[in-house]
């Protein structure tokens, strides 16, 4: 187990929780209200900053029951959180659903945090790369 230093950059922000024990992800929480009408987009701050250790990375992702339930999604999922960055934790929300807009209140459970290892590498250019039996074929091209 390792430890992740959370700081709070203002008074009312929830701190990121597990709903359940064993959960991977912490709930991350709006500090501020944002209205999503149907296709728009914001960026709702959480009001908290974290510090990942060197050798790791934080993943901010969707709430499945909010997409399921409202077609509410993160924009750039998974938001990468680097071991250096010490700034507040936004959350760039969508609202895919085409009919209904969306209120994020204060407080609401809006993405997860999860932190995980990462491997150290160092990318070397060559003239070609090795043959593979995929080779350049690309997204998709195993359907059937």
């Amino acid at each position: 187990m390792i430890d992740v230093a959370v700081h709070r950059l203002r008074a009312d922000a929830l701190l990121p929780k597990r709903a359940y024990d064993g959960d991977a992800g912490f709930d991350l929480a709006a500090c501020e209200e944002a209205q999503l009408d149907p296709g728009e987009r914001a960026v709702v701050p959480t009001g908290i900053a974290v510090e990942i250790p060197e050798g790791y990375a934080g993943f901010v992702q969707p709430r499945s029951g909010l997409a399921a339930r409202h077609g509410l999604g993160i924009v750039n999922s998974p938001g990468l959180i680097d071991s250096g960055y010490r700034g507040e934790i936004s959350v760039v929300l969508l609202n895919t659903d085409m009919r209904e807009s969306f209120t994020v209140e204060v407080g609401m459970r809006i993405a997860q945090l999860g932190v995980a290892p990462v491997v150290s590498i160092r990318l070397v250019e060559v003239g070609e790369l090795a043959r593979s039996e995929r080779g350049s074929r690309g997204f998709g091209s195993s359907a059937d």
